[in-house]
């Protein structure tokens, strides 16, 4: 078939190599490929330590997408970035050791590999964190990913499979057409629909399911003198807020991610760099000395559930979005659910939960 997929981020080039790869003519349209949230992210592949009671199929479908990963990375260039040295989740107080205690007792229920650490083992494991971490959880198969690494290898791949560029943004998509910012259009058996945070504005029945949800990233560097990062990624809990630090190679590390329900404003504040680089000093004192390299914002898809928004919308058009924070994370069970449904094949079972009709009746009054 001819197959149009639009949003060239991660989730937009997994399905396009993976649909050349099975065969069909796929065009992939996106002005800038490789950019928004995918540039942005910090390449998190955490399933486990993200995991909350009540999203048993978020975790459920995260899982299944980290079990295809190594095979998935083995088919890219640079093994598509994967780092496989696991994940460390800490908590700085009381009351951060409580819900970690409680997210521990959750994933225990569900039979997930977490081991509980003393404050002494954590240090031991990475040296650089400093004293006020008060107890860990380390999770040696949630991974991580250089999201950059992977975007440039997606690119090759999808290319090398035959996907053919086309360097336009779409203005809408409907069955077997895309309306290009151009005036012209762009003709197919199947639309694709794998234009993040943006989805909601080319096709009307996503336009109350699909939101931007801002997140702001710093890049840094350790300079001469200064402690290494971790060399796992490192999730903290302080006083109740979110933060994570990932390693990159040659010393760097990305340090995220506030969040904000602000609209597709894109803007760095001076308040999320302060909040970010305060509360990654209460884990990682060292990180003063640190250069920094880049900040800066994306947009992540969200939906109502947290589930992504994956499966027909109508006869020849498909939606691949809605990933919130899980973009990179899904892509490969994503991109193998499109090609089946595709081949008219049901979609992996993990994946059928997110069936874009659970959302649809409700948001768009029934239909």
């Amino acid at each position: 078939m001819k197959v149009a997929v639009v949003g060239g981020g991660v989730v937009g080039l997994s399905v396009a190599w993976a649909a050349a790869v099975a065969g069909h003519q796929v065009q992939l349209i996106d002005a800038a490929p490789g950019s928004g949230a995918s540039w942005v992210a910090g390449g998190m592949l955490a399933p486990v330590t993200e995991a909350w009671p009540g999203e048993e199929h978020v975790l459920a479908l995260g899982s299944a997408s980290l079990d295809r990963w190594p095979d998935f990375a083995a088919r890219l260039d640079k093994n598509g970035g994967l780092r496989t040295e696991g994940t460390l989740v800490v908590a700085v107080d009381g009351a951060d050791r409580a819900e970690l205690d409680g997210v521990a007792d959750f994933l225990a229920k569900l039979g997930r590999e977490v081991t509980r650490v003393t404050a002494r083992e954590v240090r031991r494991l990475e040296p650089s964190l400093g004293t006020s971490v008060r107890s860990g959880l380390l999770v040696p198969g949630d991974l991580a990913v250089d999201n950059r690494v992977l975007l440039s290898s997606l690119r090759k791949a999808a290319v090398e499979a035959g996907t053919q560029p086309i360097a336009v943004a779409a203005t809408s998509v409907s069955a077997g057409e895309v309306a290009l910012a151009n005036g012209s259009t762009v003709e197919c058996d199947v639309v694709v629909l794998a234009a993040g945070a943006w989805s909601g504005g080319l096709y009307n029945g996503l336009a109350k399911v699909v939101r931007p949800v801002k997140g702001e990233v710093l890049r840094l560097k350790a300079r001469d003198g200064a402690l290494d990062p971790p060399t796992r990624t490192v999730r903290a809990l302080v006083e109740g807020r979110q933060v994570y630090l990932v390693p990159r190679d040659g010393r760097g590390l990305v340090l995220g991610a506030t969040q904000y329900e602000a609209g597709f404003d894109t803007e760095v504040t001076v308040g999320g760099v302060r909040d970010l680089l305060r509360d990654a000093e209460r884990v990682l004192p060292g990180i003063g000395e640190y250069a920094v390299l880049e900040c800066a914002a994306g947009l992540r898809p969200g939906s109502p559930d947290n589930l992504p928004v994956l499966g027909w919308l109508e006869p020849g058009v498909l939606a691949a979005t809605g990933h919130h924070r899980n973009g990179i994370l899904l892509a490969p069970i994503t991109a193998e659910a499109v090609v089946d449904l595709l081949a008219g094949r049901e979609p992996p079972e993990p994946a059928r939960a997110a069936d874009p009709g659970r959302l649809l009746a409700v948001t768009n009054g029934g239909g």
